[in-house]
């Protein structure tokens, strides 16, 4: 009788465990969120000097990650603006990543498809990706708020690769080293 017991306890338990794997695995509707703790991917990004010129937002932070560490070659090009989000809405939609992105960087680019909600740390936001004109590169563009301020993000990436790429620059930008510089720039 208590070998049954076990038995039966122990089925109970791996079914309550099964399910809410499967729960948490068919999730809908849920933004894409990627992080380095999660064992997924381990983007490893080397800061490199910032390559525009000056404007009103002033530098930001540049960063390369190698092929071997993200899957692909990645150039990363982040700055807060503070100020300039919908402080009711934030990015809420692709007309605001449009606006509020720092695509105008990298020249004149077409989107490749519609953006997506995105999480980065307690922030909300979009991405999408883009074709950039005449050269040799797609780009994902990224923001995402905390009340009136926001981050920028664009990655450059080989052509074809955006949508393989966007897990490894959402766990770059999820790290704790970017999250703790997002604190500081936005002041939270």
């Amino acid at each position: 009788m208590r070998l049954t017991s076990k038995f039966v306890a122990i089925s109970a338990a791996t079914t309550l465990l099964c399910t809410a794997a499967a729960v948490w695995t068919l999730r809908s509707g849920e933004p894409v969120r990627a992080t380095a703790a999660s064992g997924e991917i381990r983007p490893v990004g080397t800061e490199t000097d910032w390559p525009f010129g000056a404007d009103p937002w002033g530098k930001g932070k540049a960063f390369r990650c190698k092929a071997d560490d993200c899957g692909g070659e990645v150039q990363l090009y982040v700055r807060a603006k503070l100020g300039f989000c919908n402080c009711a809405t934030g990015v809420a939609d692709d007309a605001d990543l449009e606006q509020m992105g720092d695509l105008a960087l990298i020249g004149k680019t077409t989107p490749i498809g519609a953006g997506r909600e995105i999480i980065v740390g307690p922030m909300r936001g979009r991405s999408r990706a883009y074709r950039v004109e005449g050269k040799r590169h797609a780009a994902l563009s990224l923001a995402f708020n905390q009340r009136c301020d926001m981050v920028a993000a664009t990655a450059l990436v080989a052509p074809g690769a955006p949508a393989s790429l966007e897990p490894a620059v959402l766990a770059f930008l999820n790290s704790d080293r970017m999250l703790k510089w997002a604190e500081i720039a936005l002041g939270l």
